[in-house]
């Protein structure tokens, strides 16, 4: 594919969004298919939207299995399993515990950490053109620690980080309160990664749809893909309820939803929804000026403007979107152990939400082509990291269709690496 095609995305999440900004940039027409409506809640919307070069570990890392299973003993532990006889479920979790070793999340580390620094240089890019209305702030990351053992875990990845070229500082309790005198921390230590950023992800979303439309995108909602027309190895049009929408190029970004249509074109895309859940209090107790991971909790904490966003979670119970209390109960307890000056309490009033993250059985996302049909790329599977992502991923897609070579090296990331 060349310059002025017409593509059709598969997806307004923050990933299609991107994809569809970067090829208008490159003179291509572009028509953005969505299942939802215009205020539709994509995954994007509610996560706690950081930006990490600090996060090189996939999520299939080495011991993360064993983690999982004590984790499984508690409703409101970081992690759960919804028990169920799913073959798709089981075949991800076969491959996903053969992708959880240290050689293989070694071979990921600079991959992780090119994604999501040419992210982070894009996303000041369109901070500038923009005038920030999405809210970024490159500020750092502070990972916080309570426990001994805990804080030499972090210390250990800090040191990768520094070694893979990223800087990273080891960080005793006085040294974060002084980084944070507005907030009362009840920690061992942690670390710094001044390179991560944060946004305000419903924002970016507003942002990147108002660019896509003013660039002449054009945008079908409620208009869910539910087969394709084809000749040979080439896809000629998306059939949707409103007719068929052809095109020259495709791209798959449909989230958590992307396996079902993979499947109506016979390809194996192996993917898991991760359900992953945030509440936001409008007024909190204490702000703080950096966003936080509460390492052993797996809970984020992001100011947002005047608001504070606490995230986190993984359920694996597939497309079921209800809220399940105890995932809810236990956030809101692990930040007041952390910060002890807020209260379970103070988030009664607020109301939960909750998104299917796109997860992958090896912790690396799909961008790139497909053998089987030439002219379809897939761009989905970023897991936590679809904000992180999402601008070097749109770049990515609009290269492969404009016939440039890609920014990033992409074998790893072969939509047919499952066959």
């Amino acid at each position: 594919m060349t310059r002025g095609r017409h593509v059709v995305v598969c997806g307004a999440g923050i990933i299609g969004l991107s994809a569809a900004y970067y090829l208008l940039e490159r003179g291509h027409r572009v028509t953005i298919v969505e299942r939802g409506a215009p205020g539709h809640d994509c995954c994007s919307l509610g996560n706690a939207g950081f930006i990490s070069p600090s996060h090189f570990l996939p999520l299939a890392a080495p011991g993360v299995l064993v983690k999982a299973l004590q984790w499984m003993r508690d409703p409101e532990s970081p992690f759960y399993v919804h028990p169920r006889l799913d073959p798709g479920l089981i075949a991800w979790g076969f491959r996903f515990w053969r992708a959880s070793n240290r050689t293989r999340a070694h071979r990921a580390g600079p991959l992780l950490r090119d994604l999501n620094l040419a992210s982070r240089s894009l996303y000041e890019d369109l901070a500038r053109s923009t005038g920030n209305e999405f809210g970024l702030q490159c500020r750092g990351l502070l990972v916080l620690v309570r426990s001994e053992r805990g804080l030499e875990e972090e210390a250990e990845l800090a040191s990768r980080s520094r070694q893979l070229g990223m800087p990273s500082r080891v960080l005793g309790a006085e040294e974060i309160a002084a980084l944070e005198p507005g907030v009362t921390l009840d920690v061992r230590g942690g670390v710094l990664y001044p390179l991560d950023a944060h946004l305000v992800p419903q924002q970016l979303v507003a942002t990147l749809t108002r660019l896509v439309r003013e660039r002449g995108g054009v945008f079908l909602w409620n208009a869910e893909v539910g087969g394709w027309r084809r000749r040979g190895d080439t896809l000629e049009a998306a059939v949707t309820g409103d007719g068929d929408i052809e095109g020259d190029g495709f791209v798959l970004a449909a989230g958590a939803w992307t396996p079902g249509v993979a499947r109506q074109l016979g390809l194996g895309i192996p993917m898991q929804p991760g359900k992953g859940y945030s509440i936001t209090l409008g007024a909190p107790r204490q702000l703080p000026q950096h966003s936080f991971i509460l390492q052993e909790a797996r809970v984020a904490i992001t100011p947002m403007g005047s608001s504070l966003r606490v995230g986190g979670t993984m359920e694996l119970a597939g497309y079921d979107l209800r809220i399940n209390p105890p995932r809810i109960r236990g956030m809101t307890r692990s930040l007041s152990r952390y910060l002890p000056e807020f209260r379970p309490e103070d988030f009664a009033s607020c109301r939960p939400w909750c998104g299917l993250r796109p997860c992958t059985p090896d912790g690396l996302p799909y961008v790139g082509r497909t053998r089987r049909w030439r002219n379809l790329i897939a761009a989905a599977g970023h897991a936590m990291m679809g904000i992180s992502m999402g601008p070097i991923t749109g770049k990515l897609v609009a290269e492969i269709v404009s016939g440039e070579p890609p920014s990033v090296e992409l074998r790893a990331l072969s939509p047919d690496r499952y066959g």
